[in-house]
Order: structure tokens, then C-alpha cells, then sequence
């Protein structure tokens, strides 16, 4: 006769070797939905009222594009050089958005369209230019194949700009409104004047379950 401790053994046995009949409830292993790659520039399956890849991708090509419009950017004989990078662009918004991704990818698609009429300076490279100049001046390797400078590049103009939004919430229905609001701006580093504006803007509605990271 099996006791209650006899029982329990054959449980134990039945449940490490993987089989469970009569012994525990029946455990359903669901496979998991398989990773897919959608369009950056288009609305994902997962969104909501944040500020999301298509927005990061429409945004950064309009002000690329307004950029290389302005002829005290891209008119001058001689190339300017430009600082693009998030240390002045303050997000104020109730999104949460990383605001290198913004920087980035407008720095680098301007890079590559500009095609030498700007001369991007990397400000957030500066620490990795100074190690390197340092070994150089002290000996301890040689001179490279480029030139000698008395000091890093200094830059003409400098990349600003907020992010700003006004939310809205339907108590009865759970909707969620948010507009949205990006600026960028050029500014003459020596002074201080704008000598470009760009603005981009958008208001989303929805059921927001999206947590944004």
C-alpha cells in the first residue's frame, strides 16, 4: 500500500524526469512570437504617444534637409565647422527619449550629404583626441601622417535645441493626448546669434500601455 510519502516520491521522480501525469497540473509550454525587423520609418506593431523611430527618422531627414538649404551653412567658401552633439538639447517633454539618437543620425546623415561644404568637429571625441596628442608631443609615439596643429579644431557654429510637449488625458475613456514639440537651432559660437531654425512637431492619441526606456 502506498503511503503518503510514497506518493510524494514517485512525484518527485515523475516531475524531474519531466513527466507529470497525475502527479501536478499539466504545464503548456507556449513558444514565444519570433523576433521580426520593421521599417524604421514607419509605425511599429508596439507604439504609443512617445516619440518613436519614425519620428526620429522624419525629424533628423527634415532638418538635414533645411540644413544643407541655408546658404550660411553650406554657401561659404570656406566649409564651416559645426558641432552637432546633445550637450545643449534639453528634453523638458514627458517622453523619454535618449537624445543622442537625434544628434547621431543628424550628425552622420549630414556628413555624408554635405559632401565637404561642413566640417563636423568631435566635441564628444575630445578627451580621446587629447590622449592621442599628448603621446605625441611627449615621444612616446610618432608624429602620424598628418599635420600638427597648435590645438584641437574650434568650431563656428553649435547645435542647440528642447523638447517640449502638452498631454491630455480622457478620465473616461483612458485616451491619452500628447503634442510634441522639437526645436533646433545653429548657433554662431562667436556671437551668439541663430543663423538656423528648425522646427518639428506632432500630436499622437491613444490607449497608451507603451513604457518607453
Amino acid at each position: 500500500m502506498f503511503t503518503k510519502n510514497h506518493l510524494k516520491l514517485v512525484c518527485a521522480v515523475a516531475l524531474a524526469s519531466g513527466f507529470l501525469s497525475g502527479c501536478a497540473s499539466k504545464i503548456e509550454n507556449v513558444q514565444g512570437k519570433p523576433s521580426v525587423y520593421e521599417d524604421v520609418s514607419t509605425t511599429g506593431s508596439v507604439g504609443g504617444v512617445g516619440i518613436e523611430s519614425q519620428d526620429v527618422v522624419a525629424m533628423t531627414d527634415q532638418m538635414m534637409r533645411d540644413m544643407l538649404a541655408n546658404p550660411m551653412l553650406t554657401g561659404r567658401s570656406t566649409p564651416p565647422r559645426i558641432i552637432i552633439d546633445n550637450e545643449y538639447i534639453k528634453n523638458e517633454s514627458t517622453s523619454v527619449i535618449n537624445t543622442n539618437m537625434l544628434t547621431d543620425r543628424l550628425r552622420i546623415e549630414l556628413n555624408r550629404a554635405a559632401n565637404g561644404r561642413m566640417v563636423f568637429v568631435g566635441r564628444h571625441f575630445s578627451d580621446m583626441v587629447q590622449k592621442e596628442r599628448d603621446l605625441k608631443r611627449d615621444g612616446a609615439v610618432d608624429g602620424g601622417t598628418i599635420r600638427q596643429t597648435a590645438a584641437q579644431a574650434g568650431a563656428d557654429f553649435r547645435l542647440g535645441g528642447r523638447i517640449s510637449s502638452l498631454d491630455a488625458i480622457d478620465r473616461n475613456t483612458g485616451t491619452q493626448s500628447r503634442y510634441s514639440q522639437v526645436t533646433f537651432e545653429m548657433v554662431d559660437l562667436e556671437l551668439g546669434t541663430i543663423v538656423w531654425s528648425g522646427l518639428y512637431e506632432m500630436r499622437k492619441a491613444a490607449r497608451d500601455n507603451v513604457v518607453y526606456r
